[in-house]
């Protein structure tokens, strides 16, 4: 679930604070913090069902509320109980994996009191809520249906829900796109009956290991990797003293793993890390660096140093 797109993300930061802070901390605990950086990644993914869990729950303590008051109308009396009694939350109420997961990894939004009851009042003035409380009937799909849009359209763009993020967690932020990703994957899989369940942190044990290494041989070799680099740098284009660190510390990464991983097809790796850039440097660093990644592979080629596609 935790992808290699999202490992070398996390990489790259990694290489890039550490060479920032090198003379302060060990490797091994650079690696611990990699690792801990990818272990919230995926906390985040079950705190987004805990989320659409919490949401559901306040609805019903209101509800309860409203029936219980000194004057009840008829509408607090008899609610409409769609939203606390879809079947997808109730699913999730009762998952096995989500649950193992919180006994380990507690997780709640209920110390943001606040923020929880304000996202519930979006759901319920939006036009999905009310088109999925009048609608003559439901089932199990459009219950899946109702959170999925519920998510992307209401609460995934809000700026209180970012900010409620960084607040719990400093890593998050950066987190919340992919992760999203999956718990939406996470639910339409359930929608379609492929499975209940949560979808593990890694693939296997081989992409479970693949960020430890790649940062291991990233700052191990920095010094053959940075040469390389400097190599092919046009300096009557461009002074290497002024090239941008982070444009550095991508292509020290994408070396590490062209060099060191044979499995992966070196045009993956380049393709990876040029849109790595694009997001995390400057506008021009995506050409930029194909261009010096480009020249690096085909001298390691003509050198014999490289012997994969």
């Amino acid at each position: 679930m935790i992808n290699r797109i999202l490992i070398r993300i996390k990489v790259v930061q990694m290489v890039y604070s550490y060479l920032l802070t090198e003379k302060e901390r060990t490797i091994e605990d650079a690696k611990k913090e990699l690792n801990k950086s990818l272990d919230k990644a995926y906390e985040l993914y079950h705190a987004l069902f805990v989320l659409m869990i919490e949401l559901t729950r306040l609805q019903d303590q209101r509800i309860d509320l409203a029936k219980n008051k000194y004057l009840p109308t008829d509408e607090d009396l008899n609610p409409n109980m769609r939203f606390v009694e879809n079947e997808l939350i109730r699913k999730l109420i009762d998952n096995e994996d989500l649950n193992e997961y919180l006994k380990e990894h507690p997780v709640s939004w209920q110390d943001d009191n606040i923020f929880l009851r304000r996202m519930l009042d979006k759901i319920i003035n939006s036009e999905i809520y009310s088109e999925y409380m009048n609608n003559a009937a439901t089932d199990f799909k459009n219950d899946c249906e109702f959170w999925r849009t519920i998510m992307r359209k209401v609460i995934l763009v809000d700026e209180e829900f970012m900010e409620s993020l960084e607040s719990k967690s400093v890593y998050w932020n950066d987190d919340i796109a992919s992760m999203s990703t999956f718990m939406l994957k996470t639910i339409k899989r359930m929608e379609d009956g492929i499975s209940d369940g949560m979808l593990p942190m890694y693939k296997d044990d081989i992409d479970k290991m693949f960020g430890e290494e790649l940062f291991t041989y990233s700052v191990r070799n920095k010094k053959q990797y940075n040469e390389l680099i400097d190599k092919f740098v046009q300096t009557e284009l461009w002074d290497t003293e002024r090239l941008a660190f982070m444009d550095r510390v991508i292509m020290i990464v994408a070396i590490a793993e062209i060099i060191n991983f044979v499995s992966i097809p070196t045009r993956v790796t380049m393709n990876e890390y040029i849109e790595i850039a694009k997001f995390y440097s400057t506008p021009k660093s995506g050409q930029f660096i194909n261009g010096i990644l480009n020249s690096v592979v085909n001298y390691l080629k003509n050198e014999s140093r490289l012997l994969k596609d």
